[in-house]
C-alpha cells in the first residue's frame, strides 16, 4: 500500500519530509470531494476547519490536514478507472446495507461548462477560412478537444459537456453518474446510467424518447417518464403527479458547481 501514501519524499525512497496520509484517508478525502462537488482548495478548507470532515476522514480536532496538493497527486496515483471502481464498491455495500432501495429511480442530466465564451476560437476559425464556429471544426480551435457545444430547449445553449445523473429518491444518493460532451442527448446518455432490472424510473419528456425507452427495456426497467403532449397515451393526471414526485430530487442540480475543473474526459 506505500506506493499510494504519497509520501513528499525522493524518488529514491529517502526518508526527508513529512508522512504520507494513508490509502484510506486518501479515498475518504475523495468520496467527500465528489459527494458535495468541492474543488480541491475547496476541500481543503473543509479539512481545516470543519470537525465532521475531519472525524470522517480520521482526523483529530487540532491535527494537520492535507493541502489541495494532496488531492491531485492521490488522484493521479491512483488512477481514474480504480477510483470509479471503489466508489462503485461503495455503492454495492450501500445497497447490501439497505441504504439504497432498488425501487425508485430519478434521471436526469445537466450543463458542465468549459468556457463562456469562445469568440476568440470563432474569430481563429474564421481567419483560417471556416464558415462557422460549431461542433464539426470546435476540436481544431479549443484547447479541450473533448468539448462541444450543447443546449436545452432553444434559448439555452453553453460549451463543454453534459452531466448525467441516477438519483436514489428512497434516499436521495446519487448511485450512477456520467459525464459526456454536450452534444450528446438526454436519451443518448441515459444508457450509461440507466438503472437495473425491476426499477421504476421518474423523468421528464426527454426520457420517453425511444433510446432511452429501448435502454430501460434492455434492462427490464419500467419507465415514469413524461410523454410529449401529441404522444398516444398521454395522461395529463398521470404527468401531473409524475413531476410533482420528481419535483423534490431536481433540486440536486442546484448544488452542482457546474464548471468543468479539467480539460477532457477521463478514460
Amino acid at each position: 500500500m506505500d506506493c499510494f501514501c504519497c509520501f513528499r519524499t525522493f524518488h529514491f525512497g529517502s526518508a526527508i519530509g513529512r508522512s504520507g496520509y494513508g490509502l484510506d484517508v486518501g479515498l475518504r478525502c475523495l468520496y467527500l470531494q465528489f459527494h458535495y462537488d468541492l474543488s480541491d482548495r475547496q476541500l481543503e478548507q473543509r479539512l481545516r476547519f470543519d470537525i465532521a470532515f475531519k472525524w470522517f476522514c480520521g482526523f483529530t480536532a487540532f491535527e494537520e490536514t492535507p493541502d489541495h496538493t494532496f488531492f491531485c497527486r492521490f488522484r493521479k496515483t491512483i488512477g481514474t478507472k480504480r477510483i470509479g471502481k471503489i466508489f462503485q464498491t461503495i455503492v454495492n455495500r450501500t445497497k447490501k446495507a439497505g441504504i439504497l432501495r432498488p425501487i425508485f429511480r430519478f434521471a436526469d442530466a445537466t450543463a458542465i461548462v468549459v468556457k463562456n465564451t469562445t469568440w476568440e476560437e470563432r474569430d481563429r476559425a474564421i481567419k483560417e477560412g471556416e464558415e462557422k464556429l460549431n461542433n464539426s471544426n470546435i476540436k481544431k480551435y479549443s484547447t479541450d478537444k473533448q468539448a462541444r457545444f450543447g443546449c436545452k430547449g432553444k434559448k439555452k445553449f453553453w460549451f463543454g459537456y453534459k452531466g448525467h445523473v441516477s438519483v436514489d429518491m428512497g434516499s436521495n444518493l446519487i448511485e450512477r453518474i456520467a459525464a459526456t460532451p454536450a452534444n450528446i442527448s438526454d436519451q443518448e446518455g441515459f444508457s450509461r446510467i440507466c438503472p437495473r432490472e425491476g426499477q421504476i424510473i421518474f423523468a421528464d419528456k426527454a426520457y420517453c424518447l425511444k433510446k432511452a425507452q429501448d435502454a430501460m427495456r434492455k434492462r427490464k426497467a419500467n419507465s415514469a417518464a413524461i410523454l410529449k403532449h401529441n404522444m398516444n397515451g398521454k395522461n395529463k393526471d398521470l404527468d401531473r403527479w409524475r413531476s410533482s414526485v420528481r419535483a423534490p430530487f431536481e433540486g440536486l442540480f442546484s448544488k452542482f458547481e457546474k464548471r468543468a475543473r479539467y480539460k477532457g474526459l477521463a478514460d
